[in-house]
């Protein structure tokens, strides 16, 4: 049982759950309706396998790190072995790909090139700083595009432009934990923007990403793809990146994280009403 208990938690569940809702959500704006139960499971399962996958291998990489910063972990803590760890790992990527596999080919090249991304960011690139945090945001991103691929609509306008906000948004909220993390960060000898060029420079460029993601906002109806009235949710994504930017470039210390964690809610309950929107035939 302790073993079980070990296993699901090296998984962290609700991060592959939102993985699967962003993929749902990918399916919903692609098809402008709720697709099939059976897209939609196979779409959330694959992408939750190989999403907890990745995470699994996290602590596998991690395991010296966390036998001083998180003895309680399953692996340094004895309740998983570092084999079983990575048994496990491979188990969960293929049974995930499996299923990319079943919907598309599409979805196979998907789901094999978010899990390469995935392994060599925790083999390699997890304290490279920028080039991590481009790893990360991408395949958010992507989890968008995987749900368009699994309902047919690879090219659907409305997905990609919703994978680009969700992948500048977690860019700049990665960029801005990592900010705050300086500290530990330096210890670990990570190469983060905040160790390189400063904590207050790295806030800035975080500030300058929200602030494009802002911008690109509005891009939608200038071009007409959306009607006036899904200005509702753009505006719900966009006065919680103002404020939460604004707050964010003012904080002096770990009191920023709650502003990330506001921000990171607002984008989410907009592209939430949004997807609720099309789903429901909101022209």
């Amino acid at each position: 049982m302790r073993t079980l208990k070990g296993l699901v938690k090296l998984m962290r569940v609700e991060l592959p759950v939102s993985a699967g809702i962003c993929v749902v959500m990918g399916q919903i704006l692609a098809l402008g309706a709720i697709p099939s139960v059976l897209q939609m499971a196979l779409g959330f399962t694959s992408i939750f396998l190989i999403s907890a996958s990745i995470l699994v291998l996290n602590d596998y990489y991690d395991i010296e790190t966390d036998k001083i910063n998180a003895p309680h972990r399953p692996i340094p803590s004895g309740a998983v072995s570092p084999q079983g760890a990575f048994i496990w790992a491979v188990s969960l990527f293929l049974f995930g790909f499996s299923g990319g596999a079943f919907l598309s080919f599409q979805t196979l090249f998907l789901a094999l090139l978010v899990s390469v991304i995935g392994f060599l960011y925790n083999r390699k690139y997890k304290k490279s700083g920028l080039p991590g945090n481009l790893m990360v945001s991408f395949s958010v991103g992507m989890t968008f595009v995987y749900g368009g691929f699994s309902v047919g609509y690879p090219l659907e306008k409305t997905v990609w432009y919703f994978a680009v906000l969700a992948a500048l948004i977690d860019l700049g909220e990665e960029i801005a934990a990592d900010a705050m993390d300086a500290k530990g960060d330096m210890i670990i000898r990570s190469k983060s923007l905040a160790i390189i060029y400063g904590r207050r420079p790295a806030l800035n460029i975080s500030g300058l990403i929200f602030t494009i993601v802002y911008l690109l906002s509005f891009l939608p109806f200038i071009l007409g793809w959306f009607s006036l009235v899904y200005l509702i949710p753009v505006l719900i994504i966009d006065i919680s990146i103002v404020y939460s930017t604004v707050k964010l470039l003012k904080s002096s210390g770990d009191e920023g994280r709650k502003y990330i964690r506001t921000l990171y809610l607002g984008a989410t309950l907009g592209i939430l009403v949004f997807v609720v929107m099309k789903a429901a035939g909101v022209q």
